[in-house]
């Protein structure tokens, strides 16, 4: 699904992206088009892209082709999603010990909307760090 979406090749146009954007929350998923992660992530994006239309804008970063972020924001892994709102990164509590970003893929279509929509509202009334609606910690996985 990731053919869809809209790519930023190169520095600039992510620079530009978070920059120009001032009333929706810019999504941007960092990794690599073939990742089998990636593309369930990507084809989850692509199926709520609609519905988040009004406040949230989604772009995809190969990280091999724009490597300038992957020791700025710590990509290691091999897919990860950021939101960033005026200029400014979003930070959510995913109860997972990273608050900068999400590192796999969020497959339920509900959740992903859910976390935007979460993300949006707190953004907006100026929170830097927001809560997820679901509990994403480990301790209640047996």
């Amino acid at each position: 699904m990731s053919y869809f979406m809209t790519h930023l090749q190169t520095a600039w146009h992510v620079d530009q992206a978070i920059l120009s954007e001032e009333d929706r929350v810019v999504i941007l998923r960092f990794g690599n088009d073939w990742d089998p992660t990636c593309m369930k992530m990507d084809e989850t994006l692509y199926s709520v892209q609609e519905k988040v239309q009004n406040f949230a804008v989604i772009y995809l970063v190969d990280i091999t082709k724009v490597p300038d972020f992957n020791k700025m924001y710590e990509i290691y892994d091999p897919c990860t999603t950021m939101f960033f709102y005026r200029n400014k990164h979003i930070m959510i509590d995913l109860s997972t010990g990273n608050n900068n970003k999400i590192t796999w893929a969020v497959s339920d279509k509900q959740e992903l909307i859910d976390l935007i929509e979460t993300v949006y509202r707190g953004a907006s009334k100026g929170r830097g760090l927001v809560v997820a609606p679901k509990d994403y910690s480990t301790r209640y996985k047996y």
